[in-house]
């Protein structure tokens, strides 16, 4: 979904502060849990949608100060989709029904698997990887199933409605939102439906995971939270406010913004809102999902803003113009924000003051998010070019 002007000596210092990481097993990073102020596990990986289970948007993996251009792959149409890179290879949906893989190193295809017509695309629904099998929605409400090697189909699943969330794999179940308005929970193996979850409106958010319970935000205007082993509904809050954007989930708080124009941070536990944020003076959506790092949360805003907002008070620390909405989720590595803005360019920000650090002028709108793996970040554009960032 996207349901983010130091000195050059200066992001030298930072990139040599970066842990360098070794790769961990895939198992262990579909199901790992990220704290605002610890460093996530996985680095050679980006395998889904805001990397981690807990949508924190957080890699430890090693980006170089400075960035270069390594290559740009011409998709041919529009790419809204966010890419997933496992070990070696990104994988991203265009809008032409096409679930590519490109190798990561060199910008070439390996294969291209056809979801749906010409009629039908992908949308936001972005990649998740796991156990050699990349899911993917569509705009014609096929949930699929592809073989990370070969391209070929494993199995498909039809929902009632397009879907625009993207899967998260869990406990043996990948889990994917539908505009039917459902949260499903399908066999990752098989795609045989476990279980499925009814809300009142469209489920257009990716549900993060927290203690084996699945939360998002509903177009309903609730809080859901769902349990993953049974499907049970076990928190169902209304918090008023229509949400397309992912919850992301530190310490038991789910922090994340609406289209009232807020940003609010929920204590699950208690099943309650802990505060709420709005602009006094800029009053716009937040379509955007949070990254979460150093007790704060930086997303983008439909006010072309974006922002990093307090997670103790809700306070806001800093905010960086852009010239249009920014929809783009916003990525952390070490102390750079990595975002994408409908102004047509990706920009690198200071984590704790906000400021510019570099930018580069795709020349079309960003709404896709980053994703950060072995040493590269990647990013589509509205124009059907995905780019490839490293050293």
């Amino acid at each position: 979904m996207r349901i983010g002007i130091a000195a050059i000596a200066g992001l030298v210092a930072m990139a040599a502060s970066l842990p360098l990481l070794a790769a961990i097993p895939q198992s262990s990073i579909l199901n790992s849990a990220t704290s605002p102020n610890t460093q996530p596990e996985a680095a050679q990986n980006w395998p889904q949608f805001r990397n981690t289970p807990t949508l924190s948007g957080v890699t430890a993996a090693a980006v170089p100060a400075a960035l270069r251009l390594q290559w740009t792959f011409d998709a041919g149409a529009a790419v809204d989709s966010s890419a997933a890179i496992v070990d070696g290879v990104v994988y991203v949906g265009v809008g032409d029904g096409r679930l590519l893989a490109i190798d990561a190193a060199t910008g070439k295809q390996k294969w291209a698997y056809r979801a749906v017509s010409d009629d039908y695309g992908i949308g936001e629904s972005s990649p998740a990887v796991a156990n050699g099998i990349v899911y993917i929605g569509d705009l014609n409400g096929v949930f699929h199933a592809v073989d990370a090697a070969t391209g070929k189909a494993r199995w498909t699943f039809k929902t009632g409605a397009e879907i625009k969330s993207s899967p998260v794999v869990a406990s043996g179940k990948v889990l994917i939102g539908s505009y039917d308005g459902h949260l499903y929970g399908l066999d990752a193996s098989t795609g045989k439906q476990a279980w499925k979850v009814q809300t009142d409106n469209y489920v257009h958010a990716t549900p993060a995971i927290w203690n084996g319970v699945a939360y998002f935000g509903g177009c309903d205007e609730f809080f859901h939270g769902v349990r993953i082993s049974d499907g049970a509904h076990v928190v169902s809050m209304n918090t008023e406010a229509y949400t397309a954007a992912s919850p992301a989930i530190a310490s038991g708080i789910a922090y994340y913004g609406t289209f009232a124009n807020e940003v609010v941070a929920v204590d699950i536990a208690a099943k309650k809102v802990r505060w709420r944020f709005m602009d006094p003076d800029r009053q716009f959506p937040f379509y955007s999902s949070a990254a979460l790092a150093n007790g704060m949360m930086v997303l983008g805003g439909r006010d072309k803003n974006v922002r990093a907002i307090d997670l103790g008070t809700g306070r806001e620390r800093w905010v960086f113009p852009t010239r249009a909405r920014v929809e783009s989720s916003p990525a952390i590595v070490g102390t750079r924000v990595f975002v994408g803005s409908s102004d047509g360019k990706f920009y690198v920000l200071d984590l704790n003051s906000g400021k510019r650090l570099w930018d580069f002028e795709a020349g079309a709108p960003i709404t896709a998010s980053p994703a950060i793996a072995g040493g590269r970040v990647v990013i589509g554009d509205g124009d059907g070019r995905i780019y490839a960032f490293g050293q």
